[in-house]
């Protein structure tokens, strides 16, 4: 983003794909550790393999669990890398985590913000009105999941800028060395949704 902010304003596809096949190994490597990292596993994990996610926030003073202890609000404090939730403390949390957007849509603002006690965002029916009464243990783990994925994307970030260099620098295809798609490739995939699909972007917060 960074790099080709400015390209970026123009719709479009923006992809740099190298003529190189070790390079284009590596990043298919790359991209298929962020969606198995960015799905919770879900995609691109071995069958049968269970990923655990870890990293370093903590929950360091318990969300009130009563419905008088509901949050009303939360805020961020950089000097101490600490994410305040009503009277509950989650840290540390990085400043780069803690801002971490994805076309503009603050990942961590937007989780905590759905479920605050007012909630935030539109409301398209009554079936918004109905609203979590207390915050569980259930939350806590996920807002912890959430953090420890970003923590895990911003690591990734020196890797990615580093391959992203040594692609733009070497030998890539033009718009015109590739062949024009049919009408129907370009039509959305149709995907089939189990149960559990779909988890990460729907209660994660991550799309």
């Amino acid at each position: 983003m960074e790099r080709f902010g400015e390209e970026l304003t123009i719709p479009g596809p923006r992809v740099p794909l190298t003529k190189d096949p070790t390079l284009f190994r590596q990043g298919a490597a790359l991209g298929a550790d962020l969606i198995r990292l960015h799905t919770y596993g879900e995609r691109f994990s071995e069958p049968g393999r269970h990923v655990a996610l870890q990293g370093s926030a903590r929950c360091t003073r318990a969300v009130g669990e009563t419905t008088a202890d509901y949050p009303e609000g939360f805020e961020y404090d950089e000097s101490k890398q600490t994410l305040r939730v009503g009277a509950g403390e989650f840290g540390p949390v990085r400043s780069a985590v803690w801002e971490f957007s994805v076309s503009g849509f603050q990942v961590v603002k937007s989780w905590l913000g759905y479920r605050m006690r007012e909630g935030s965002g539109r409301r398209s029916s009554q079936l918004d009105d109905i609203r979590p009464t207390r915050w569980t243990a259930q939350f806590t783990r996920e807002l912890l999941e959430l953090l420890w994925v970003l923590e895990a994307t911003v690591e990734r970030w020196p890797a990615l800028a580093e391959l992203l260099d040594a692609v733009v620098a070497g030998d890539c295809f033009g718009a015109e060395e590739l062949p024009a798609p049919e009408a129907w490739e370009r039509e959305a995939p149709r995907v089939r949704r189990g149960a559990g699909q779909g988890r990460a972007y729907a209660q994660k917060g991550l799309g």
